[in-house]
């Protein structure tokens, strides 16, 4: 029963799920995860939430062909719109943008009272999650970096208590940006992505400065030299 293999990104999200969790896994396409956790006895009782048609009929059919229907519960429903208040204990919300993370939390804030736990993985913009955990009481607990086909995944682990001690001495803008962890931890995955990614903002600049100079083009010049500088200092 526990031969199931994950992909490298969604067994990194379940090494964070705590034993003994009621999962709730929202925009779970075939539920994976889930299953995984479940079959491996790290849980017993798990939500799968999906949206969209077909990997919610994907979800189900995962679910009846593994035998884990009564322990499974698939439910077809926007976000966490698919959980009664209370319900869940450990939210897992994975490969989607972190502005659609951080509106599902939003949406579904009555929904999170029983949550311990709230692992997250958005596929780019970790910032803006970082910034709905701090205005939300949620404190970062751990953070994980990683790649898988040639793409970079990072992984955000926050339960309930001070928001803001993550960020405790450290810059807080970059903090958000980087992350608290990630950026002190500085190891191969994240010195790849970042270096990546400043050379793109100095390719920016290059552009902007073979086109024709505007109060949006200035401001927007200024605005990657800042990060360029902030990379500088968190990279080095």
């Amino acid at each position: 029963m526990n031969e199931m293999k994950l992909s490298k990104r969604l067994s990194a999200v379940a090494d964070f799920i705590p034993e003994g969790a009621i999962l709730a896994d929202i925009g779970s396409d075939h539920a994976y995860l889930p299953s995984y956790a479940v079959m491996n006895g790290k849980i017993q009782k798990a939500i799968a939430g999906e949206v969209v048609e077909g990997p919610y009929q994907s979800a189900v059919k995962q679910v009846e062909k593994t035998g884990l229907s009564n322990q499974i519960d698939v439910r077809k429903g926007d976000g966490l719109a698919v959980l009664k208040p209370s319900e869940a204990t450990c939210i897992t919300i994975a490969g989607m943008g972190g502005g659609l993370i951080a509106k599902i939390l939003e949406d579904g804030k009555n929904k999170l009272e029983r949550a311990e736990r709230l692992v997250l993985q958005p596929n780019v913009h970790a910032n803006h999650v970082r910034t709905w955990l701090i205005a939300n009481g949620w404190e970062l607990i751990a953070e994980s970096i990683l790649e898988e086909d040639q793409k970079i995944y990072e992984i955000l682990v926050a339960e309930k208590g001070n928001p803001m001690k993550p960020y405790e001495h450290k810059n807080e803008a970059a903090a958000i940006l980087y992350g608290p962890f990630l950026m002190q931890e500085k190891n191969e995955v994240f010195l790849k992505k970042w270096t990546r990614e400043k050379a793109h903002w100095t390719s920016v600049i290059s552009q902007i400065e073979k086109g024709k100079s505007t109060e949006e083009s200035i401001k927007r010049r200024q605005d990657m030299e800042e990060l360029i500088k902030m990379a500088e200092e968190v990279l080095t």
